[in-house]
């Protein structure tokens, strides 16, 4: 029980639920434009990316990444007289993690002159959010202007019988593990699935995983069948197109996961990575009536399109135009940078509209993020590497273009060959050949993360397939790719 509960008030111009790094780029954004602002957060200032997301699962990985060039190369091999050494590299993860503080990332809010409120918020009305602390002490908001939900998402887990029982791990589990399991099964063949699968068979598991869809099916096939034909050589068991029926854990620890075909699977640890859900379940949607966990629909700029004509059911008109969505929660692109990207819009166009500025909405516009919609860049962090950006050859025609798809073999680039002895990978681009500009791009290989952004430019901006000719790579650089490509495409097409 409680006691002492007490009750305070404050108003501020922005009021930003979620401060992750999605909050925080909103939240300065708005400071920038002249706004008082409030900030809360129910766990670590800095959220899922920081802490059990981006950073730590990229450290996880970097270190075999890097024994894995070393090796690629005789002279340099020939200094290799070991293995990975596990304890460092979880040591250099929690390094990257902040050991799971965040004494630096306040520091950051103060510093930029933003308040910040520790405890659960959950919007009352509208622009009001009230934020309980774990002290059951409430503080109540009022926005002037906005009231911004960046709470992002978290792991789903599938209603398989028994799995919820069997403290399956998910990716912040897997992101924050002391101890490498010596089996570990993992469920779904997505980026977090391959991603922990590449991680913890080079940390000396023994992975097994189950993907129902295949491994990586949204990207370029090419490229989803280099990372499984690395992953069963590095020794992970792949089980494709079948799923659990039924997960246990026994009196020992030890994980059974039994197959639709009637395979039986054990296991010290079972991860699970079956996609992710909004944290939308407390926030007090139904008072504005919306539903609870559901994903927050946006317009270009960001702001919630979707809120009714009434506010908590008692016939009262809705204030429209004050409550936002940014990061993973509006389910645009489910990605830290291009939430932090939307953030830096609607931080603008928040500051905007208080200051009775026109916005400038249109598409590719200050105000617009038109990027979710067109020109998402993506790395998976496999063996090999996947950087793409924009359509592949399949959403590309389920969109209705009219495409040509060019592919090269990025082995025979000689950047590529002088990078590491037997270098294999491909690369494909997606032209729309009734404007004449690239739309698409992938390519999977080892260490090709730097190659994305170029093809990001060439996406988002539109750049026309005679100008790219002009673009010169230099040699010998993997980056001649581009040439390539271009040459494959022709110069009369």
């Amino acid at each position: 029980m409680v006691e002492h509960a007490e009750t305070t008030e404050n108003t501020f111009d922005v009021v930003v639920i979620g401060a992750g790094p999605v909050g925080e780029n909103v939240a300065g954004g708005a400071v920038k434009g002249g706004l008082t602002v409030a900030i809360v957060e129910s766990e670590l200032v800095g959220g899922e990316c920081s802490y059990w997301a981006c950073m730590p699962t990229k450290a996880l990985l970097r270190d075999a990444a890097a024994l894995r060039a070393v090796r690629a190369l005789p002279g340099a091999a020939a200094a290799v007289t070991g293995g990975l050494d596990t304890a460092a590299v979880l040591a250099r993860r929690d390094a990257f993690a902040s050991h799971w503080h965040d004494d630096g990332q306040v520091a950051w809010l103060e510093s930029a002159g933003i308040t910040l409120l520790r405890g659960v918020g959950r919007i009352s009305a509208a622009r009001t959010v009230q934020v309980t602390d774990p002290g059951g002490n409430t503080t109540v908001l009022r926005a002037r202007h906005a009231v911004v939900v960046a709470t992002g998402s978290s792991a789903r887990l599938p209603e398989i019988p028994g799995l919820a029982g069997a403290a399956p791990w998910t990716s912040r589990e897997a992101a924050a593990a002391q101890a490498v399991p010596g089996r570990l099964a993992i469920i779904g063949g997505g980026v977090v699935g391959t991603e922990m699968a590449t991680a913890y068979a080079a940390l000396g598991s023994r992975v097994t995983m189950i993907a129902r869809e295949g491994l990586l099916p949204m990207v370029e096939p090419f490229a989803s069948d280099l990372v499984a034909g690395t992953l069963k050589a590095r020794g992970v068991t792949l089980h494709l197109r079948t799923e659990p029926e039924v997960v246990r854990r026994d009196e020992n620890g030890t994980v059974h996961v039994t197959l639709a075909d009637g395979t039986t699977l054990d296991a010290d640890e079972v991860l699970v990575a079956t996609g992710r859900k909004p944290n939308t379940d407390d926030l007090g949607l139904e008072r504005l009536g919306l539903i609870p966990g559901d994903w927050l629909h946006v317009d270009d700029s960001l702001r919630v399109d979707q809120l009714p004509p009434v506010v908590d059911g008692d016939g009262t008109p809705a204030e429209n135009g004050w409550l936002y969505a940014a990061g993973d929660v509006n389910h645009r692109a489910l990605l830290t940078h291009q939430g932090k990207y939307q953030a830096r819009i609607l931080g603008d166009a928040i500051a905007a509209r208080a200051h009775g500025t026109p916005l400038d909405a249109e598409p590719w516009g200050r105000h617009a993020a038109t990027a979710d919609d067109h020109a998402v860049p993506q790395v998976i962090f496999t063996d090999p590497e996947i950087a793409a950006v924009g359509h592949t050859a399949a959403s590309a025609v389920a969109a209705g273009l009219r495409i040509r798809v060019v592919e090269h073999d990025l082995g025979a680039v000689a950047g590529a060959s002088l990078h590491a002895d037997g270098y294999t990978g491909r690369a494909s681009m997606i032209v729309d050949e009734d404007r004449k500009v690239i739309v698409g791009f992938t390519v999977a290989g080892p260490d090709v993360a730097e190659l994305l952004h170029p093809a990001t430019i060439a996406v988002a901006a539109e750049v026309p397939i005679d100008r790219l000719w002009h673009a010169v790579p230099a040699y010998p650089t993997i980056s001649e790719i581009w040439l390539r490509l271009l040459e494959t495409y022709g110069r009369d097409t």
